[in-house]
């Protein structure tokens, strides 16, 4: 009987594993959410992500703060990182104005100019 339960612990602990290393390896994981007009992104901008696809969004901008920026500082990244998980972590909690918040946190340009590599 100990053995099942050891057993059951141990398979616990590899699935707890596994799913944290689920997480995007790089930034260009993150980005494939903002690829293109039916991207998880677009989706939610339009007003029609579920409460699953915002919290997606949020594990994907929370992991993307982990990674260094390719170019650029890293206080900028921190804080185009920050505000993206801020602006997210709104919609998840369904506050007002969170949507509006989420479009201007998530410009493409405002946050390539200054770290995407050319």
């Amino acid at each position: 009987m100990r053995y099942g339960a050891l057993i059951s612990e141990v398979l616990a602990v590899g699935i707890l594993m596994g799913a944290a290393a689920d997480g995007p390896k790089d930034i260009k994981e993150v980005m494939a959410a903002h690829k293109g007009k039916d991207s998880l992104i677009e989706k939610i901008k339009a007003g029609k992500g579920t409460d699953d696809d915002s919290k997606k969004l949020l594990a994907l901008y929370q992991a993307l703060a982990k990674f260094k920026p390719p170019m650029g500082d890293d206080k900028s990244w921190a804080d185009k990182t920050a505000a993206l998980i801020s602006a997210t972590q709104d919609l998840v909690d369904k506050k007002d104005g969170a949507l509006a918040k989420l479009k201007t946190a998530s410009d493409c340009k405002g946050c390539h100019s200054v770290h995407k590599p050319k």
